[in-house]
């Protein structure tokens, strides 16, 4: 009898949150962190990278053009009852993260925090004469930048020692590894744009239809024209189509960009009355679990393409 009961505490107490929780083909779990958006995920993947016991997961906002319209799932909801550390990008981008946030005991970094942002663009594409949105005072899509990146890096990093001092070591070892790839895109881009002084061609202007390339823009010194977000089922407006393309033929732009998950109707109704051609850049707002690989790929792909697209052939690869 006594056996019996012992058996059933033990069944019980394993059912309890967060006893004796454990991944496939992983050791036992002891930390999970949650990261809002795939680029947080991708760097405390790399700043936790060999640390046992510590499990890292993303929500399901890749697919999301604009995270300001972004619901919870289920599934979200799910992980950020598990999780002990939630990791947000921060700049006002998580707003339907309030009530989870508020509702949950984890550990919040705040990836933004301590960082020199820029202001949100003033342009909001407008339906029926009024701002569909309020995307907040800062521009919080500051990944895009590697040395912005960096600070992300530095804020998870000093958290994490702060949260798991036994593995400070790894912690910091693994932050400085990903600060040195940072460092090293960072001049790699460098070198792309000046690669296009060699062709006798230069940027005169970026037009592109998302408003996530700011910081981008801003690292490499390129002139951001104009940058209008089409939200789902929604295009530009008549007058926004004939400023955009009077600005293509007044800066004589052989090129505007839309994002990889975007619309591109207004581009290719734009493209037909200018001749300019459309190129696509990326966000790196969703990709595979395999590595920051991605991320590096993700804006020296952005870079190559501006740099071609100006030049009117491949002078970078």
């Amino acid at each position: 009898m006594r056996k019996r009961i012992l058996c059933l505490i033990a069944a019980l107490l394993f059912l309890l949150p967060g006893c004796g929780r454990t991944r496939p083909g992983a050791e036992e779990t002891r930390l999970t962190v949650v990261a809002t958006t795939y680029p947080v995920y991708l760097f405390v993947s790399a700043v936790t990278a060999g640390v046992e016991g510590v499990a890292v997961e993303r929500l399901n906002t890749g697919e999301a053009s604009c995270l300001h319209d972004y619901t919870l799932s289920v599934q979200d909801m799910k992980e950020i009852e598990q999780a002990d550390v939630i990791a947000l990008n921060g700049a006002e981008l998580e707003e339907f993260m309030e009530d989870a946030l508020a509702a949950s005991d984890a550990f919040v970094i705040d990836c933004s925090e301590g960082m020199d942002l820029l202001e949100n663009l003033e342009h909001h594409h407008e339906e029926g004469g009024e701002e569909d949105h309020d995307h907040g005072h800062w521009d919080p899509h500051y990944w895009m930048s590697p040395m912005h990146a960096d600070h992300m890096v530095s804020r998870l990093r000093e958290k994490l020692c702060e949260i798991d001092p036994e593995h400070e070591r790894t912690y910091e070892e693994n932050a400085g590894q990903v600060s040195a790839q940072l460092d090293a895109l960072d001049k790699e881009l460098t070198d792309m744009f000046a690669a296009l002084n060699g062709t006798w061609k230069e940027i005169t202007g970026l037009i592109t239809f998302h408003d996530g390339f700011q910081y981008f823009a801003w690292a490499y010194g390129l002139p951001l024209l104009e940058s209008i977000e089409e939200e789902a089922g929604s295009e530009a407006s008549a007058h926004e189509i004939v400023e955009i393309t009077e600005l293509v033929r007044e800066y004589d732009i052989p090129v505007i960009f839309t994002e990889v998950n975007g619309s591109d109707a207004t581009a290719k109704a734009i493209s037909r009355e200018t001749g300019c051609e459309v190129a696509q850049l990326t966000m790196v707002m969703d990709g595979p679990d395999d590595g920051l690989s991605n991320y590096l790929e993700g804006l020296r792909s952005n870079a190559r393409t501006i740099v071609n697209g100006f030049a009117g052939e491949e002078v970078v690869r």
